[in-house]
């Protein structure tokens, strides 16, 4: 099992006995999948040291019921981060992660004000605010990001090298079930039916389909689709599944139409031990 370190303190006082060992990082909120694990065997590929985190974080969930709802599965968590070969396991508290109570908050005016910035307010200011913290803790030379996420990768790359942090961010392709449907923690809230119909988000998002086209699909499907947009490279989207909001994205070609067929980035995220960045 990887060894428990709960505090900011007592994390930097055993970095100190890692200097000359290279280190890789795995941020997570817990409730871990296969997704994240493919993380954690990229840094264990790369590292001599693999930290992995499990920080429910409250700033970035728009609402306190979503945060409540958010399973928290350390039990489990730790067999899957042992399995891949993770060495220490940062689970701090919340008094811990904000002694300021939150009045020290980490923003940027732009990409963040748009797709999910404009749906859920706030998010990414939390999301930059505890992810700088965790990276000035760990004080890695790398540290793992999935690209399901990808409007907060471009982010936390944005955030890194405005402020010079000494961390390199890397990016591994979304790991998807063989349905193509992303991993997500929150997919275990859809029922059995849902399920079934949850993988036509990334099936319409791979078609030659315009983005409206695509919005109108996923609504006559029974989704509520809040957007679908291609921008930086990508064709993004956001859409409920009954109280399940689903995100994904794939990458854009000639405007719009991704040819990458569902499950391709699996495949190519695990071939060589994960070798996707």
């Amino acid at each position: 099992m990887p060894t428990i370190v709960s505090t900011p303190t007592e994390w930097r006082s055993l970095r100190k006995s890692l200097a000359g060992r290279s280190v890789g990082f795995v941020p997570t909120m817990g409730n871990l999948h296969e997704g994240h694990i493919d993380l954690c065997r990229r840094a264990r590929a790369e590292n001599d040291i693999v930290v992995a985190s499990i920080f429910v974080n409250p700033t970035q969930f728009n609402q306190a019921s979503d945060f409540e709802k958010y399973a928290r599965t350390l039990e489990a968590d730790k067999k899957l981060l042992a399995g891949a070969g993770v060495d220490y396991l940062f689970h701090p508290d919340a008094k811990d992660m904000y002694p300021d109570d939150y009045s020290i908050k980490v923003g940027e005016e732009e990409i963040a004000k748009e797709l999910e910035g404009a749906f859920r307010p706030g998010h990414f200011t939390g999301m930059l605010t505890v992810v700088m913290k965790l990276l000035n803790i760990i004080g890695a030379e790398r540290a793992y990001f999935g690209e399901k996420d990808f409007q907060q990768l471009l982010l936390v790359k944005k955030m890194v090298a405005a402020l010079f942090m000494p961390v390199e961010i890397i990016a591994c392709p979304t790991v998807r079930a063989q349905n193509g449907l992303a991993l997500s923690s929150r997919n275990a809230r859809l029922t059995p039916e849902q399920l079934e119909k949850a993988p036509l988000l990334a099936e319409l998002l791979q078609s030659g389909m315009s983005d409206a086209a695509v919005m109108k699909k996923l609504e006559e499907a029974g989704f509520k689709p809040e957007y679908v947009d291609t921008r930086w490279g990508r064709r993004l989207a956001a859409a409920w599944l009954g109280d399940v909001r689903l995100i994904d994205n794939v990458p854009a070609v000639n405007g719009g139409a991704a040819q990458n067929a569902a499950g391709q980035h699996n495949e190519v995220c695990h071939a060589a031990v994960s070798g996707c960045g």
